[in-house]
């Protein structure tokens, strides 16, 4: 073993016996383990120590379990969560099978059958989650397990627990919330308020790459994804699938627009839509060419420093138009000579939101009505 993986073992040996470390994800790592009381194996996620370190055990434990009585066939319950020498850590069952991200590592495109029940599974799972005021925000193949066939939705509340525990201090942990692909507009943008649409986002996110073999938005860095997901359409799922049925591509269409009020508003209306053969869903996401960006200038690429960037943001509110509308609000925002070249700039699509993307490893954000930058 380890050195962490022996310390691990001696804090929690009153409890659970380490068996073997079944993988790492971007928050935890996952250990196979004995419940010595009820003799059963279970998953212990053991969150990593950057994070830990952020958190604290108290308000981590506190948030963890709202999530602890929710019980739906697709949703992966929660056994037990604590502190032990510095550790943080959950406990769930142990579920023989596969996570549906190895799934399509090793097939790529699943049927469209297949795809689709597997959606409404988890679509019914977050429907009820949400019905009792939880949202996942970090729904993605790695969190769905398949258990003979059987979805089964894991790390319920997780993120919700870390987001909530840290406040505003996520930057400190190198982490963020949601995985780059799933991740909806409004999680790029930082939003505080979160909603269930976020949910539909993601899991609309991952029916796509079930369907068309690759999430709606790839590239070679986590930030040239999110200044995609934040500016750009994602390519119709039958330029990728042609045998994609009409109501299935408009479900999905709509479960990824860029504004969560144009998509569908709750989880089981989506599912509901995959299954009704008459849903046509006319204008928005996932209808363009590749790369299609609407209307409103988005990109400014390879903008070198030294560069004046002149953002024109119109924001006019009446229910008539007359001669009383305001004028247009202009900001200017200058890049100093000291900074490295841009990789990209994106206004968010209800421009509330600015995103600038330097080089290939950083991505600062900042709302329109502010003057400072936030990575």
């Amino acid at each position: 073993m380890t050195e962490p993986t022996e310390r691990l073992s001696a804090a929690l040996a009153d409890r659970y016996k380490i068996l073997s470390r079944l993988g790492e994800g971007g928050m935890a790592t996952v250990y196979l383990a004995e419940d010595l009381k009820h003799k059963r194996q279970v998953a212990v996620k053991v969150l990593r120590p950057e994070l830990a370190a952020v958190l604290g055990a108290e308000r981590f434990v506190q948030e963890i379990t709202t999530t602890a009585n929710l019980q739906h066939p697709h949703i992966l319950p929660l056994f037990d969560s604590g502190e032990a020498d510095s550790f943080l850590y959950y406990v769930m069952p142990y579920i023989e099978g596969e996570t549906l991200r190895a799934k399509l590592d090793r097939e790529t495109q699943l049927g469209i059958d297949e795809a689709v029940k597997i959606t409404t599974a988890v679509a019914d799972a977050l429907d009820y989650a949400h019905r009792h005021g939880i949202i996942h925000r970090d729904i993605k193949p790695e969190n769905i397990l398949m258990h003979d066939g059987r979805p089964m939705v894991a790390d319920f509340g997780i993120a919700l627990a870390v987001s909530a525990a840290a406040g505003g201090r996520m930057t400190e942990t190198g982490l963020s919330l949601g995985t780059p692909h799933y991740m909806s507009p409004e999680q790029a943008t930082a939003e505080k308020e979160i909603t269930a649409r976020s949910d539909v986002y993601s899991l609309g996110s991952v029916l796509y790459e079930m369907l068309a073999g690759e999430p709606p938005h790839m590239g070679n860095s986590a930030q040239q994804i999110i200044m995609k997901i934040i500016a750009e359409d994602a390519q119709a799922v039958t330029k990728l699938r042609k045998s994609v049925p009409p109501n299935v591509a408009a479900a999905v269409a709509k479960s990824l627009e860029k504004l969560p009020a144009d998509r569908f508003p709750t989880a089981a209306e989506f599912g509901a839509a995959l299954t009704e053969s008459g849903f046509a869903h006319r204008t928005g996401a996932a209808t363009a060419t590749s790369g299609t960006v609407s209307a409103r200038p988005r990109w400014l690429q390879s903008v070198h420093a030294a560069v004046t960037v002149v953002l024109v943001l119109a924001l006019v509110w009446a229910l008539g138009r007359s001669s009383d509308v305001p004028a247009p609000i202009v900001m200017r925002t200058v890049l100093a000579d000291s900074l490295p070249p841009l990789n990209g700039l994106a206004i968010s699509p209800d421009g509330s939101h600015i995103a600038v993307a330097i080089g290939f490893q950083q991505l600062y954000l900042r709302r329109a009505d502010e003057l400072e930058f936030r990575p």
